[in-house]
């Protein structure tokens, strides 16, 4: 199979797949499993396409299959606990709010951009996977070494966020613990991390600007658009001058030593 013809397997499989979770959200009110389908439709966009696209070298595609593949289960494990607990993540409530009686169709647009990422998204693993290289090579180590610290991290990031909440008293307060003491969002930087895995693998056997193109497109909506701006607000309205002085000490995305509060 061409790997145009299998990017267009993927869309016409994710595609439906988000309008029936989108008619889930409007009997539920909840639309928290748009991250759960985007995380799993990933995954599994990996897995078909070293099944399917004959592509570089085998073993190499199922390198790349598996960080993929590994990453997912470990993030779509997370979610299923969040997506089973009763109420709507506050992103998605906040979104409902703001948009008013138009939330039905514009969930079911942002459902279908959600599709949308996972198709271009997808293209990303199938660039790693394009190396004939039959070695193994430095930069396949790097990738992997650069793939096992991000998923590590961020499994780390999530137990530690975890506890904190589970911990009775802290409802209120800002997590400063483990990894938290050096970044507000330390599973966002390791989920972006993740991306840059595959740049390495993918270096040399296609343009720079493609192989860079998901790390890019992924921090700058982390960083500035659906992932940390949203998140502030909420906890800056839910625990005021402590939140703000967690801004003022802590590095928003990159771990970095805390600062001393002016």
């Amino acid at each position: 199979m061409s790997a145009v013809l299998a990017v267009g397997v993927v869309a016409a499989a994710i595609v439906p797949v988000m309008a029936v979770l989108w008619c889930r959200q409007l009997r539920t009110q909840e639309a928290d499993v748009v991250d759960l389908a985007w995380t799993v439709g990933l995954g599994v966009a990996a897995v078909f396409y070293a099944a399917a696209v004959p592509v570089g070298v085998g073993w190499r595609r199922w390198m790349v299959a598996a960080m993929a593949g590994l990453w997912s289960m470990r993030l779509a494990g997370y979610l299923v606990g969040r997506v089973r607990k009763p109420g709507e993540d506050g992103r998605y409530r906040d979104l409902r709010t703001k948009w008013g009686r138009a939330a039905p169709m514009k969930f079911f647009v942002f459902f279908q951009a959600q599709a949308v990422l996972v198709i271009v998204l997808s293209v990303h693993f199938l660039l790693a996977m394009r190396s004939p290289d039959p070695a193994l090579r430095v930069a396949d180590i790097v990738g992997l070494a650069i793939w096992l610290v991000s998923v590590v991290g961020e499994s780390i990031a999530d137990s530690q966020l975890a506890h904190f909440r589970a911990a009775a008293g802290n409802e209120s307060r800002v997590c400063r613990t483990g990894l938290w003491r050096y970044s507000r969002h330390p599973n966002y930087f390791f989920e972006w991390l993740h991306w840059l895995a595959y740049v390495p693998v993918a270096y040399g056997h296609a343009p720079l600007w493609a192989i860079l193109f998901a790390p890019v497109l992924l921090l700058l909506s982390i960083r500035f658009i659906t992932g940390i701006p949203p998140i502030e607000r909420r906890s800056v309205e839910r625990r005021g001058e402590e939140y703000r002085r967690y801004q003022r000490t802590t590095s928003a995305f990159i771990p970095w030593f805390p600062r001393r509060d002016q």
